[in-house]
C-alpha cells in the first residue's frame, strides 16, 4: 500500500509537537501537518535553526500555523521549562510526535549525568511524555509517535550499566536507545487500552534517509549516496 503526504487528513484544530523538527525528517512532518491545518510547534535545541525552519515553512500556503519554542532534550530541566510553558498556554495536544534524536558520536554525557544517546533519545522523550501526559490524554483521539529505528536490533540493554564508557560501542548505544523507545511505547500503549482511553501510542522506523542524523558516521554517510537510499 502506498502512501503520500498528498493522502494526509485534514488536521484542522489540532496542536502538535514535533521534537528535532528544524531540519530532516521533523521538519518535513512539520511541514506536512500546517500545510493540513494544524498549529505545530517545533520543539528543537538550536533557536536560529528552529526560527528559520518556521520561516522556511511559513512560504509554503499553509492552512495552519507554526511556531519555535526551546527544547533541550539532553537536560530534564529544559524539559520541565518546555513542558510548563506549553501547557500554560495550550490546553489540549492532539499529536505529540517523538523524532529528535542522536546517532553514534563519541561517548558523552547529558549535563544530567546519563549516556547521551540514551539521555537524549530515550529519557528526554519519556520526561517530556510524562510532563504533558494529562493534556495528551484529556485530548480526545490523540496519538504520542514514537520515532524508533530496526536499530533496536543492535542493541541488547545493559540495565546494570547504561551510562558506562568503559566498552563503549555507539552503535549498541543506539541501539538500545531505540529499543527503549519501542518499551515505552508499547507501555504506554498497555496503560491507556487498560484505562479505556482513546490515546494511541505507537511507533515509526522512518527508513534511511540522508539528514543530520548521519553526521557522526562516515559509512552511513556514503550509503545515503546510493541511489536506492537517498
Amino acid at each position: 500500500m502506498s502512501w503520500s503526504e498528498k493522502d494526509a487528513p485534514d488536521q484542522s484544530g489540532r496542536i502538535a509537537i514535533v521534537t528535532g523538527a528544524n531540519s530532516g525528517i521533523g521538519l518535513e512532518t512539520v511541514r506536512v501537518l500546517a500545510q493540513n491545518g494544524a498549529h505545530v510547534i517545533l520543539a528543537c535545541r538550536n533557536q536560529e535553526k528552529g526560527e528559520a525552519a518556521c520561516a522556511d515553512i511559513m512560504t509554503c500556503a499553509l492552512q495552519g500555523k507554526v511556531e519555535f519554542q526551546p527544547l533541550d532534550l539532553a537536560s530534564l530541566e529544559s524539559v520541565k521549562t518546555f513542558a510548563e510553558d506549553f501547557s500554560a498556554a495550550h490546553q489540549r495536544l492532539d499529536l505529540l510526535i517523538n523524532n529528535a534524536g542522536l546517532m553514534m558520536p563519541p561517548f558523552s554525557r547529558t549535563v544530567d549525568g546519563f549516556e547521551t544517546q540514551f539521555g537524549t533519545n530515550h529519557l528526554g522523550h519519556l520526561a517530556l511524555t510524562g510532563r504533558l501526559l494529562q493534556t495528551v490524554l484529556q485530548t480526545a483521539g490523540s496519538r504520542v509517535v514514537t520515532v524508533s529505528s530496526l536499530a533496536h536490533r543492535y542493541g541488547p540493554i545493559n540495565f546494570r550499566k547504561p551510562n558506562t564508557e568503559k566498552g563503549y560501542s555507539p552503535i549498541k548505544a543506539y541501539g538500545y536507545s531505540k529499543l527503549t523507545n519501542l518499551l515505552f511505547m508499547r507501555e504506554l500503549q498497555r496503560r491507556c487500552t487498560q484505562e479505556s482511553n482513546s490515546t494511541l501510542s505507537v511507533a515509526a522506523h522512518p527508513g534511511s534517509r540522508r539528514t543530520n542524523l548521519q553526521q557522526y558516521s562516515a559509512l552511513f554517510r556514503w550509503s545515503m549516496k546510493l541511489p536506492f537510499l537517498a
